[in-house]
């Protein structure tokens, strides 16, 4: 039988009773249907797991933490063009699934989705609830980082110099492919949005050190392209392999 894995937002420790929150516990009782003394591990990002049993239909009754799976060898940072709704959501996904370290959305010449500041706050919240989903689905105990979207000039201006940092832009005319790439201590990898990025902003990327990426000879849709990356870097030079 599967192990249910719940995350929340509180603090987590060992031989306590844990309230948990309304929508959980309904997801618990009404859509799984567990019943009193059903195991369940909860999370909260701390990098532990936390089991225990279901104690009333609110509380669940911790016992000894236990560590999570261990976070990627190799840091993977994914700056990603803002696209379309489930596009976005799928990327979240897939690449929490495959280990990334921190997601940034970017704002781009060719992005579609245009977040209104009075709109952000609901949109991060619901970016946040699909990573958090699949934490619980692919074991996994720390939750990468979201950042809020940025300008990609802006972004490019703020990133701090980074020798040991391997820094990507996908690009289907790229003149770099990872095989030719020593094992860099980190990845940040940039991948646009639908329609990909202008030639300027390839232009601008290079000139703040990243090295254009080709991943073969078939152009990938937006939401393909980071996970795509993501799982190669994983096989090559982290725990995919």
């Amino acid at each position: 039988m599967r192990l249910t894995r719940v995350y929340v937002d509180t603090e987590l420790a060992a031989e306590r009773a844990v309230d948990l929150p309304k929508p959980v516990a309904q997801h618990l009782l009404k859509v799984l249907r567990l019943r009193m003394g059903a195991p369940v591990v909860l999370f909260n990002g701390d990098g532990n797991d936390y089991p225990g049993v279901l104690e009333s239909n609110v509380q669940v009754r911790l016992s000894a933490a236990i560590p999570g799976v261990a976070p990627a060898p190799i840091p993977l940072t994914l700056a990603q063009g803002l696209c379309r709704g489930e596009r976005m959501d799928l990327v979240l996904q897939k690449a929490t699934e495959l280990g990334v370290s921190a997601i940034e959305p970017l704002n781009t010449q060719r992005s579609e989705v245009r977040l209104k500041p009075d709109r952000l706050p609901k949109r991060m919240s619901h970016w946040q609830q699909v990573i958090a989903s699949a934490c619980e689905q692919s074991g996994r105990s720390e939750l990468p980082a979201l950042h809020a979207p940025m300008n990609l000039p802006e972004w490019l201006a703020q990133l701090a110099p980074d020798p040991a940092q391997c820094r990507l832009v996908l690009d289907p005319t790229g003149d770099k492919q990872l095989s030719q790439l020593n094992r860099p201590s980190a990845v940040l990898a940039v991948v646009g949005p639908e329609g990909g990025f202008e030639d300027k902003e390839i232009a601008l990327l290079a000139s703040q050190g990243f090295q254009r990426l080709t991943l073969g000879p078939r152009v990938l849709r937006t939401e393909t392209a980071g996970p795509a990356l993501l799982a190669a870097a994983g096989a090559l030079w982290g725990d995919l392999g």
